[in-house]
């Protein structure tokens, strides 16, 4: 992608307002800089702050480098970040309303992943894995003794009833697991964010690290030098502008350059 540069080739459009606003602080502190104690004798502020915009070119690459791994750090930065896709939501919209099971599956899911959040992975992991089985177990012995009391002679009354809650606890061991593994999912989902998260973080103090390395070199190196120069020799120091847009050349159809035919007499 190209950039737009401003006339100054060392400098980006986007960054001439931050160039400005370097000066203006340089310009503020010049009463408490040594230095520059003849800020007001020789030159005043707007004097100095209209020689220096003019000499941008100069200061600016006295901090070349510093500013170039600004930009580069910048730039990715801004690179877009791939997201990672979540089926959990279709899958949810696929089933519909008349699958209240799967809904509230959902719901619990994302109620264990925020609980993750809170209480850390490993006690989900915990409760993902002994729910399932407590229900199993419990389904597994109410099946057993409820087909066994049914080969009795008479049958128990509440042969039946055991069989039920079997059956009730194997529906609460499937649910179990299927809860889990959205929690889960959903847990590590969330860890996946706060782990771009992160990364962008760190990044982005990366780019204030490098603006902040630009700002220094360019006040020590190039703006604070400049407005010293400029005190001390005002005359050398206005003459240090951009380079001036070279006059075009005669054109050939002057008088001057006209063909034999036209030779002056």
């Amino acid at each position: 992608m190209r950039r737009e540069r401003s006339a100054d080739q060392h400098l980006l459009n986007e960054d001439r307002q931050d160039y400005e606003r370097f000066l203006d602080e340089a310009l503020r502190s010049a009463p408490h800089r040594p230095e520059l104690a003849a800020v007001g004798q020789r030159l005043n502020i707007e004097q100095l702050r209209t020689m220096a915009l003019n000499a941008t070119t100069l200061i600016t690459a006295a901090a070349a480098t510093e500013y170039q791994h600004y930009v580069i750090v910048r730039d990715e930065l801004r690179q877009p970040v791939p997201s990672i896709p979540s089926s959990t939501p279709s899958s949810s919209g696929e089933s519909g309303s008349g699958e209240p099971g799967v809904a509230g599956a959902m719901g619990l899911a994302t109620t264990l992943g925020e609980a993750a959040e809170t209480t850390g992975a490993g006690a989900v992991a915990v409760v993902a894995v002994l729910a399932p089985v407590l229900a199993g177990t419990a389904a597994a012995i109410f099946l057993i003794i409820g087909y066994i009391l049914k080969i009795l002679n008479p049958e128990p009354a509440f042969a039946q009833t055991m069989l039920t809650a079997g059956w009730v606890f194997g529906a609460v061991a499937a649910a179990a697991i299927l809860v889990a593994a959205l929690g889960l999912l959903l847990t590590a989902l969330r860890d996946s964010s706060s782990l771009d998260a992160g990364a962008y973080g760190e990044a982005n103090g990366e780019v204030a690290r490098a603006r902040e390395a630009w700002r220094e070199a360019l006040l020590e190196r190039g703006i604070l030098p400049f407005l010293e120069q400029a005190l001390a020799n005002p005359a050398t120091a206005s003459g240090l502008r951009r380079t001036p847009t070279p006059a075009p050349h005669p054109r050939w159809s002057s008088p001057d350059f006209g063909g034999p035919e036209h030779q002056p007499e």
